[in-house]
């Protein structure tokens, strides 16, 4: 029995990659060059850039065979896209007309955009295709060079970046071998700011939110009439949040990777701060699409996804992130499979009190009607705001706190101090319950009950006010949560009967 030539390829399905085989087998008859295993256009396009490529780098190419050319993508019923098979397609090829020698293939993983001049062009989801080789134990990883870096984060498999086909053949035949790429060592930076938190005058009670909220990762709403700096303070959050780990940096880029939107060769090395526009769709923000691509929320993972005008956005969008919001990961149900994405994401979100903006404003009288009011504010339900943990007003500035400065470069990095000493009791909090967990808004119920401390005060309290208000079971546990975010900001070990007073009023905008 002839042996047919297999090599290993992957494909991605949403932001995990699969475990491709392709085969090549050459027949008697006339010239025919096939592509099967469920090929989109673009696969099937390969044909021709593979052609050129071997031509181009004087190797002997398919249309000089007088024979039939069956090119196989295994498993058949997995559909595959892209140019990345192109790579593996032309080796493929070579193995099976005898122009180089057998190797090793089990061990190799290929992938790659040929050009028409024999070199390689740079591809999306290398970093995921990393992944798959470390999963299933796959020793070598072959790259475009421009991804050698991001393919290179990895530990356990040797990652080669590839410039051309010559030298690729040349390393296979052992002629002329090359150095594998070295994981360099990755520090966190900051992310592009344009607003700092230093350049925001007065507004300390929205300040302080802003440092709770970053310190414990909770979701935050802020209400208020037309320029009194609710977005310049959402933009300002990014400013202030504690550097990515190195397992959330390699999560971020793996997503940014597959949705093709990382720079040649970049890696993310802060935490991402998204923006969509009120009239962005449903899959634009939750995910999804024919060929499914991670979404803003995904995209926001380990980040924020800040919302303005927050109202204005499509009701379905809206209600779409309470799943998101609950479990940090978003399910995007297709005929065949269900994909899931990761959506741990800060949501930040901004509001008018009503349609033209000045309800409750002291200096500017509101036009609109009680019933348009109150239209206006239920665009955001109930179920969604309860899942808001931190709800306040942005009020008007007085002139004179726009005369003076904002805060200074040192008030900034003390709230920079305060926040990732915060985190750090956090972070100690859930390694003695052998929890993966990061921040207080991460924890569930159960672990709230088991893990939390109150004082006996605070314990009369919190029964107090909800005997006294609705709050929901949710809401019950989500002050706890903020009460606990406010005691490790005060390095405190108990929840006092002061800083749930402080939570509690942060969600009165539910009552």
């Amino acid at each position: 029995m002839r042996v047919v030539p297999k090599l290993l390829s992957a494909e991605l399905d949403g932001i995990t990659a699969e475990r491709i085989e392709v085969e090549a087998d050459i027949n008697v008859g006339l010239h025919s060059f096939s592509i099967v295993g469920l090929a989109d256009k673009a696969v099937g396009e390969a044909k021709e850039r593979v052609n050129s490529a071997l031509k181009n780098s004087g190797i002997r190419p398919p249309t000089r065979e007088n024979r039939r050319i069956t090119i196989n993508l295994a498993p058949a019923d997995v559909k595959k896209a892209g140019s990345r098979f192109d790579l593996p397609i032309a080796l493929a090829y070579l193995l099976a007309s005898e122009q180089i020698k057998p190797f090793e293939t089990r061990d190799k993983i290929f992938v790659g955009e040929l050009s028409l001049d024999g070199s390689l062009r740079p591809i999306n989801g290398c970093l995921n295709i990393a992944e798959l080789a470390k999963r299933e134990g796959v020793r070598y990883l072959f790259v475009p060079y421009e991804n050698k870096n991001e393919a290179a984060m990895l530990d356990e498999i040797t990652v080669f970046g590839i410039k051309n086909l010559h030298e690729l053949i040349n390393h296979l035949e052992g002629t002329e071998p090359l150095t594998p790429e070295t994981r360099s060592e990755i520090i966190p930076t900051q992310p592009p700011i344009s607003v700092h938190i230093s350049e925001v005058k007065g507004q300390e009670s929205a300040k302080r939110a802003l440092t709770i909220a970053a310190a414990g990762g909770h979701n935050l709403l802020m209400s208020g009439p037309p320029g009194t700096g609710k977005t310049m303070l959402a933009q300002a959050f990014a400013s202030i949040l504690p550097p990515p780990s190195l397992d959330e940096i390699i999560q971020i880029t793996e997503i940014y990777s597959a949705a093709g939107l990382t720079a040649q060769d970049q890696i993310i090395r802060w935490r991402p701060f998204r923006a969509p526009h009120h009239t962005a769709s449903v899959i634009s923000i939750i995910g999804g699409g024919t060929i499914p691509k991670p979404g803003e929320i995904s995209l926001a993972h380990h980040g924020v996804l800040f919302l303005d005008e927050m109202p204005e956005f499509h009701r379905d969008v809206l209600e779409g992130l309470r799943q998101p919001l609950e479990n940090g990961h978003v399910h995007i149900a297709r005929a065949k499979k269900t994909l899931v994405f990761p959506a741990r994401f800060m949501l930040v979100a901004a509001m008018n009190p009503c349609p033209c903006g000045y309800f409750g404003d002291t200096a500017k009288e509101c036009k609109c009607t009680a019933h348009e009011i109150l239209r206006y504010q239920r665009k955001i339900s109930g179920p969604l705001l309860d899942r808001i943990d931190l709800q306040l007003e942005v009020p008007r500035i007085p002139i004179e706190e726009l005369r003076k400065g904002g805060t200074d470069e040192r008030e900034e990095e003390k709230i920079k101090n305060t926040i990732n000493s915060a985190r750090l009791i956090q972070k100690e909090r859930a390694r003695r319950a052998n929890l993966s967990i990061r921040t207080n808004a991460e924890f569930s119920s159960k672990h709230v009950d088991e893990l939390f401390s109150l004082e006996p005060s605070a314990e009369t309290f919190l029964k107090n006010i909800i005997e006294r208000s609705f709050v929901s079971p949710r809401g019950y546990y989500r002050i706890l949560k903020v009460g606990q975010t406010i005691a490790d900001i005060e390095a405190s070990p108990t929840i006092k009967k002061e800083h749930l007073a402080e939570a509690f009023q942060y969600r009165l905008k539910e009552g």
